[in-house]
């Protein structure tokens, strides 16, 4: 198993952060002091770059740089700064995965999308600088599977759901398959940026074989065996606590989660009002058309209203597919990410709760041995490197899902203004050519 190393994730293009971060109130479970320890010391391994003891490593977090409020700022130059950023983040790498071209394929047995992966690469261990390989939902199914399996001590960014969606009816419909191409491209961005993951085997397979399938046949039978076998392992003991900044970090899981779960509640019944109101709004215009061609005396004010009602149903239904689009399938990601973040701290729990039983059964037994059985030092490396690579890959998701809320929160509120900024001056001037009142504004 790896150990992650120093390096961080490159991270997505992010906005800068302004007014209240309600998100960030819950306290860091990094940041805390580590004041409990395994029940004995932990020999360090010599394949292991750990510090003396992993409390002495520096955990805490940033919070965020808050945005300079000095002079304000508008929305094109806070995208001008972080597309810089960006641009020098890019530097740094030397893989770049993208995932684009959906294609619907009619098969008599199936239906189904493939997406074109194509890498761009300066690493030695690819014979090519640049692949392109065309791979269906399932194969990124098969590629998340895969790195759970080698890499266990490793967070591994989620997928998004197989199945439809809630509200939306056709799994073909362009913006069902626009939504998780996006989703797609952004789970292989994510690997791609990880220091341990993005060098591995199956990796590699997946954006480079021309017949995935084989591969997978190839390894179908090893894999089995070693399923049942780590199932076995990790099933047959019971821990008996948390060291302290583990039993912090699932608290903070578990109430970001939760915290998480209201507002996607909330925002889908934001949504589902706008539909309806849009809804109100097309049947609502079209009456002022109607009453302009029988009161010609009044028919100039009455088309102005009529127009005003139309700007205004393209400007909200522009605000609902980008909340819907853009804001939603953040949140959901960022569900399943903690998911996926509780299921690497079970399987540490796991692996801690088999070495307490195997140093305690080493203890009853009472007889004088120079050193550790092989089997219990096998198994105290392990826990060294679930701790490790989970405290590092807990930092590299804060600072992601920091520059990810605060691009999402920016990001809605220009939406929001640029959607008064369309629908204020057509009522303004609609109202000022005339003194019937009609205001659709929500």
């Amino acid at each position: 198993m790896s150990v992650a190393g120093d390096g961080g994730a490159g991270t997505p293009k992010a906005l800068p952060s302004s007014g209240p971060r309600s998100l960030q109130d819950i306290p860091h479970p990094l940041a805390a002091s580590s004041s409990e320890e395994l029940s004995v010391e932990l020999t360090p391994s010599p394949d292991l770059p750990l510090p003396r003891s992993i409390a002495d490593k520096d955990l805490s977090l940033p919070n965020g740089t808050p945005a300079d409020t000095s002079s304000p700022a508008s929305s094109s130059s806070l995208l001008n700064r972080l597309q810089l950023d960006d641009d020098l983040d890019g530097e740094m790498r030397d893989l770049f995965v993208t995932v684009d071209d959906p294609k619907k394929h009619v098969c008599t047995m199936e239906t189904y999308i493939t997406y074109r992966v194509t890498t761009k690469t300066t690493r030695a261990e690819f014979d090519l600088p640049e692949y392109s390989m065309r791979r269906r939902y399932q194969d990124f199914d098969w590629l998340r599977n895969k790195l759970e399996e080698s890499q266990p001590t490793h967070l591994i960014p989620p997928l998004p759901e197989k199945f439809v969606v809630k509200g939306v009816v056709d799994r073909f419909s362009e913006e069902f398959v626009e939504t998780r191409r996006k989703a797609l491209d952004k789970f292989l961005k994510r690997i791609a940026d990880h220091p341990v993951l993005s060098f591995n085997e199956h990796f590699h397979v997946f954006l480079t074989a021309k017949d995935l399938n084989a591969y997978k046949k190839q390894g179908m039978a090893l894999l089995t065996k070693m399923g049942e076998s780590v199932k076995y392992v990790t099933g047959s003991y019971k821990l008996r606590s948390r060291p302290l900044e583990f039993a912090a970090m699932g608290e903070y899981l578990d109430t970001f989660s939760l915290k998480l779960g209201t507002i996607d509640r909330i925002a889908q019944r934001i949504i589902k009002e706008e539909v309806e109101y849009l809804v109100e709004l097309r049947e609502y215009g079209p009456v002022y058309s109607t009453w302009s061609a029988l009161e010609t005396e009044v028919s100039e004010p009455l088309e102005g209203v009529s127009a005003c009602i139309g700007n205004c149903c393209t400007a909200l239904e522009e605000l609902s597919e980008d909340m819907t689009e853009d804001f939603l399938p953040v949140l959901r990601e960022y569900i399943l990410y903690s998911d996926s973040m509780k299921n690497v701290l079970k399987k540490r729990d796991q692996v801690q709760a088999e070495y307490e039983a195997k140093l305690e059964a080493v203890a009853l037994k009472r007889e004088d041995r120079p050193k550790m059985p092989a089997d219990v030092e096998k198994c105290q490396d392990r826990v060294e490197c679930f701790n490790a690579d989970l405290k590092a890959d807990m930092d590299r998701w804060q600072s992601n899902k920091r520059q990810d809320f605060r691009q999402l929160l920016m990001g809605m509120a220009d939406k929001n203004i640029q959607y008064y900024e369309k629908v204020w001056p057509t009522q303004y001037h609609s109202h000022r050519g005339t003194h019937l009142l009609a205001w659709p504004l929500m």
